[in-house]
């Protein structure tokens, strides 16, 4: 256990006084430090340590249950991702030394992922009035004190890396990608608005959406395990509810249609899959592992694994496997949608209008 008291971390401990503190030398001197002394019995405790972080974490594609994957990020002895997060980092500052200072006041001079986070997330929102290490401080007692948001942000970050081609470690979403940060900032101004600090949640809301042009509403629900691809464009309305294991491309609108008050946004089921520019409109319900097609007007219910395209939607065919969040196959090309509708019974109502 770490002096943070963050879920049950095991210390990297290197032979010689190495890791850490080489990377804080690396750090004042742009030195060339190195993770570890160098010695076999170091470098056999590193590649052990990856070899379980990814064995263990891509869940997604094991075929094990989600319900017990999600529970043993938080009953594992250690913290593989955060873990994962440090050797990156270390990495990257001997091959970057330009970097190393970054590197280390991000990820290598904090205990913990949600320290870390709470750094990197607080630095890129603040602005004159509202200082990084005001913000630093909210974010902190948020996420030391919200079991579900400290289970939440590794599901996310492992969603990142395993659906996300261009997202090759756990430490290029920590520190680089939008769509990871505006998340876990909505899920702090989330915990904010159930506290009842809703001014503090909505000037949150705001900021997020003026540095990540991307539009959450704190009272909005969305669950663990997300990817929000590039996330530029993407509106989730005030009632809108995601299930986990949702994948939402850029420029995806959960929006009301203008003419209703109280619970006016959709629900979409877990491990749907929402295209780039897709917009769904209404209080209306996107069945689980269902896919809705680049460019989508959705404004009826759109039935489980089922895919819809167009303006407005309509199913054309039905998957039963794997849900499409997962395997990110999304292309609407004409040939793919005749396979998958002609692979299922004639009863099934292929090419309908979304009911």
């Amino acid at each position: 256990m770490t002096s943070c008291g963050c879920l049950v971390l095991e210390k990297v401990e290197d032979h010689g006084g190495g890791g850490d503190a080489v990377a804080a030398a690396a750090a004042r001197g742009g030195g060339k430090g190195r993770a570890g002394c160098g010695c076999g019995s170091c470098a056999g405790e590193w590649w052990s340590r990856r070899s379980f972080s990814e064995t263990v974490f891509p869940i997604y594609v094991m075929g094990s249950s989600r319900a017990t994957a999600a529970r043993g990020i938080l009953d594992a002895a250690g913290d593989p991702i955060w873990e994962a997060v440090k050797s990156e980092a270390k990495s990257e500052a001997e091959k970057e030394p330009i970097l190393s200072s970054f590197l280390y006041a991000s990820v290598l001079s904090h205990d913990c992922l949600e320290r870390a986070l709470s750094f990197v997330l607080a630095n890129r929102l603040e602005d004159p009035t509202l200082l990084a290490t005001q913000l630093i401080d909210i974010f902190n007692d948020v996420m030391m004190n919200d079991v579900d948001i400290r289970r939440s942000i590794r599901l996310d970050a492992q969603a990142f890396k395993g659906r996300d081609p261009s997202c090759a470690q756990y430490s290029w979403a920590l520190l680089y990608l939008k769509g990871y940060h505006s998340l876990q900032s909505y899920r702090i101004a989330h915990v904010l608005w159930n506290q009842g600090r809703k001014v503090l949640a909505l000037a949150l809301q705001s900021r997020i959406s003026e540095v990540f042009a991307v539009d959450i509403h704190p009272a909005a629900k969305i669950g663990e395990g997300i990817l929000l691809d590039h996330g530029t464009g993407l509106v989730i309305g005030e009632t809108a509810v995601i299930g986990n294991w949702v994948s939402l491309m850029q420029g995806v609108t959960l929006g009301g249609t203008g003419k209703e008050h109280g619970d006016r946004h959709p629900k979409i089921g877990q491990g749907a899959l929402l295209g780039a520019g897709a917009t769904i409109l209404g209080n209306i319900n996107v069945g689980e592992g269902a896919m809705i097609a680049a460019g989508s007007l959705v404004l009826k219910h759109v039935p489980s694994h089922s895919m819809a395209v167009g303006n407005p939607a309509k199913v054309v065919g039905y998957m039963e496997k794997e849900d499409p969040s997962l395997t990110m196959k999304h292309d609407a090309r004409r040939d793919y949608f005749e396979h998958v509708a002609g692979s299922f019974s004639d009863d099934r109502p292929n090419g309908s209008v979304v009911k």
